[in-house]
């Protein structure tokens, strides 16, 4: 049996608009998703993560079709039709699908480039699918490795020096709204590491005043005292608007928390001083119509895009260092699945040329009456000594690279000449 194939399959910031990509976002987090995917039968490994900007299924299997089909009906097929499906869903296979992770967890394949969130975000997920015991021996590899390989582009790179984080772009377009944020008050919605993001960021260009305002009061507290800012609950939402100038929300709810027809009535209590809202949830948190009264600006998480080009002349340069050092790590990545393929074939032929030697050898013992300790030592080192030299020219066969020879077809040829699929170690008896 061949080795299974890793595949990857998901929609992200590049390929997928917002409107399908909040249809796909696990809201609910991870544990229904992954005892769903533990469900089927074609699934050897498996691995999930999502965030804001991306949904995506790592796993192995055997029947790459059969297992697509069923993943993305068991995930996707109740929230989008499968022509959407067939459109926006992109799928990564064996050596691309580990270039891609790689790409996903160096921050090269993010809305901006070199952020530092998503290696979180990914061992996260890896956390997740531990706790379920979803992943295996070659999903672990492949995760660790993404780790370690996130962690040489940063030492290795400057990448980061100059990325910003979605939450610090969400504050350049405040600033442009507004010029100079000093003086200005914000008002967070959502509690989570997004959120306490932003209001760094927004502490550092001088806003004054933080207030957070989420479902649970507690993590609001624990928030707004790192900021000596204010918190309030969710259904203080409507009434604090008249008192803020800026609104990032990004919580977790699966439904829209701010209509247009909560905020008109505000806007005429604040006399129509500029509203800055954006909104960095997936799905999104507020009415797109927001943006259609006077003095109100709404943007999402696709609307950043124009931040993103900050900086991206540097990016870029450091950028392709750290291509160089994914391919690297993919060609490594590749040799040692490779490694695993042929391992069997290895343990075999080892294990027949080995017998066969050491058969002939106590033959030739049983003729020798009185053998020393000393003399049988040798002959040890005598049985090793011929394997290693029989076993030389096929290993290495085996081992090296041959453009024009594939591995299977390498694995194929020493399998059919050493008749390793006969039942039979001895070719004597063969």
């Amino acid at each position: 049996m061949s080795r299974d194939a890793i595949v990857l399959l998901g929609v992200n910031h590049k390929t997928t608009p917002l409107a399908i990509r909040e249809k796909l976002a696990l809201s609910a987090g991870y544990d229904e998703p992954l005892r769903a995917l533990g469900q089927l039968e074609e699934l050897r490994e498996y691995y999930l993560l999502s965030t804001c900007n991306r949904v995506e299924v790592l796993f192995t299997c055997q029947d790459v079709k059969q297992a697509r089909a069923r993943v993305l009906e068991r995930l996707f097929a109740n929230n989008v039709s499968q022509e959407e499906l067939d459109q926006y869903i992109y799928q990564y296979l064996d050596d691309q699908a580990v270039e891609h992770l790689f790409l996903v967890a160096a921050s090269l394949d993010s809305m901006i480039v070199g952020e530092a969130q998503i290696l979180g975000q990914l061992k996260e997920a890896y956390r997740q699918a531990s706790k379920h015991r979803c992943s295996g021996f070659v999903l672990n590899k492949l995760l660790h490795k993404s780790f370690s390989v996130a962690k040489r582009v940063r030492t290795e790179t400057r990448i980061g020096a100059n990325a910003v984080s979605i939450s610090y772009a969400a504050v350049e377009m405040a600033r442009k709204i507004f010029g100079d944020l000093a003086g200005k008050k914000v008002m967070l919605i959502g509690a989570g590491e997004m959120a306490e993001l932003a209001a760094e960021h927004l502490v550092g260009q001088g806003v004054t005043e933080v207030i957070v305002a989420n479902r649970t009061l507690q993590r609001a507290v624990n928030l707004a005292r790192c900021f000596n800012g204010q918190a309030v609950v969710l259904e203080e939402l409507v009434d604090q608007l008249q008192h803020v100038d800026i609104i990032i929300s990004s919580t977790g709810a699966p439904d829209l928390i701010l209509s247009k027809e909560d905020v008109r009535p505000v806007m005429r209590e604040r006399r129509n001083r500029p509203l800055f809202f954006i909104d960095i949830a997936v799905p999104r948190d507020l009415d797109p119509a927001i943006n259609e009264l006077d003095n109100v600006y709404l943007y999402d998480i696709d609307d950043l895009h124009n931040v993103v080009e900050m900086n991206k002349s540097e990016r870029d340069k450091e950028a392709v260092k750290a291509y160089r050092i994914i391919a690297e790590e993919k060609l490594k990545f590749s040799k040692w699945l490779s490694n695993m393929e042929s391992t069997p074939t290895i343990i075999q032929l080892r294990s027949m040329v080995e017998g066969l030697v050491r058969g002939e050898v106590e033959k030739t013992m049983g003729r020798l009456e009185g053998l020393s300790e000393n003399n049988q030592d040798r002959t040890e080192k005598l049985v090793a000594a011929i394997t290693g030299k029989m076993l030389y020219r096929p290993l290495h066969y085996l081992k090296n690279e041959n453009h024009c020879i594939s591995l299977p077809d390498r694995i194929n040829t020493v399998r059919t000449l050493f008749q390793l699929d006969n039942g039979n170690d001895d070719p004597e008896n063969s």
